[in-house]
């Protein structure tokens, strides 16, 4: 894309010998007057502070313009970054070309043929993109050898993740608890799988569905390094292992700012856009895999930064600090990639909080801080 070429020219003088990236302090891109002064330092903190490591990569977008990119030692632009359940919205966004192109319905029955003859019928598509099935499944724990996630990723039940996701039986109504799980994604890519890739082998299967990947996400949004995993049977590791560089996830994001648009095309429908972004009924801090700033349904702090706002921002987050941050409001993107336990991530969660709201709201005067 050319709003990188200044980067990846600068970026390509500082290759090493061993092929790691010795990186600049900050990006060598031009800071327009409108930034706020504050905002380099709060990016910077991102990797100084000895609280908010270990981060890897950050990228900031202001009104499409790359203002901010900065590398770890060992990672640079070209650099694939796992997603870990940033894939979640990935997934969403396939199932929004699928109902797009009328091939599925939010409001009816999902198309599940294991659940057709017991309670889990009534289980709609919507409810499983909200995290509101009421299926019973365990996505951590103290346990964590017997959590469904962890067993479907790395254990037992590995070889058909898909058959394990849709095993459980139903615990409550559907829609009427939230329940964030990783297993409900994979579902959702088992029923992209199944749409785009009938009755297919599973070589074909996972053949057909990277193509509808490329060709309707992908290559439309500029993601060309994308690149999401499979397992044994041709299932779409949905929920969990996609792969990008930060310009790709930071290209994701600026996708949703700009209402489902890039260069003049509608890539994502704008009904969509809405839908994912808008509170879920059993979760306002959620939307249609993607996580709101907004108080969340158990008070808590373990998404954005809801206590902070800007209330019209919204994230893709994996597990271990993986964030790509929109906010309208901003017309800006954050992306924040690195490898930080969970149980330690409330200071990068602040951290992200003083970096967004450095940035005065669209149409503001003020510049600085």
């Amino acid at each position: 894309m050319t709003r990188w070429r200044n980067i990846a020219a600068a970026a390509s003088l500082l290759l090493t010998a061993g092929g790691a990236l010795a990186q600049p302090e900050r990006s060598p891109v031009a800071i327009p007057a409108t930034v706020p002064a504050s905002a380099l330092p709060a990016a910077d903190a991102l990797f100084t502070d000895p609280a908010l490591k270990e981060t890897r990569a950050v990228i900031v977008l202001k009104d499409g313009k790359p203002i901010y990119e900065r590398y770890a030692p060992g990672y640079g632009p070209g650099t694939r970054l796992i997603s870990w359940s940033m894939a979640k919205p990935i997934t969403s966004t396939l199932i929004g070309f699928l109902v797009a192109d009328g091939k599925l319905e939010l409001d009816t029955p999902a198309p599940v043929p294991e659940w057709r003859n017991d309670a889990r019928a009534k289980i709609t598509l919507r409810q499983l993109l909200h995290m509101a099935s009421g299926v019973k499944h365990i996505e951590a724990g103290p346990a964590p050898e017997r959590a469904d996630t962890n067993r479907a990723l790395f254990a037992d039940t590995s070889a058909d993740i898909a058959k394990a996701a849709v095993a459980e039986p139903l615990e409550v109504p559907p829609g009427t608890r939230f329940e964030y799980n990783t297993l409900t994604t994979h579902i959702l890519a088992r029923i992209v799988s199944d749409v785009v890739a009938p009755g297919a082998t599973p070589a074909e299967r996972k053949r057909k569905v990277r193509a509808f990947i490329n060709d309707r996400l992908a290559g439309p949004a500029g993601m060309a390094s994308l690149l999401c995993e499979f397992d044994p049977q041709g299932n779409l590791y949905g929920g969990s292992l996609c792969f990008a560089t930060a310009r790709d996830w930071a290209a994701f994001g600026q996708l949703y700012l700009d209402g489902g648009v890039v260069a003049g095309v509608q890539v994502v429908r704008p009904d969509w856009v809405r839908f994912v972004t808008t509170p879920s009924p059993t979760n306002p801090g959620y939307g249609g895999q993607f996580w709101l700033n907004r108080k969340p349904a158990n008070g808590k702090d373990e998404a954005l930064f809801w206590r902070a706002g800007p209330p019209d921002a919204f994230a893709a987050i994996g597990h271990l600090g993986q964030y790509v941050i929109v906010v309208p409001s901003k017309r800006i993107v954050v992306v924040r990639l690195g490898k930080t336990q969970d149980d330690v991530l409330q200071p990068v969660r602040d951290g992200l909080a003083k970096l967004v709201n450095s940035f005065e709201p669209k149409g503001s005067l003020a510049v600085s801080k």
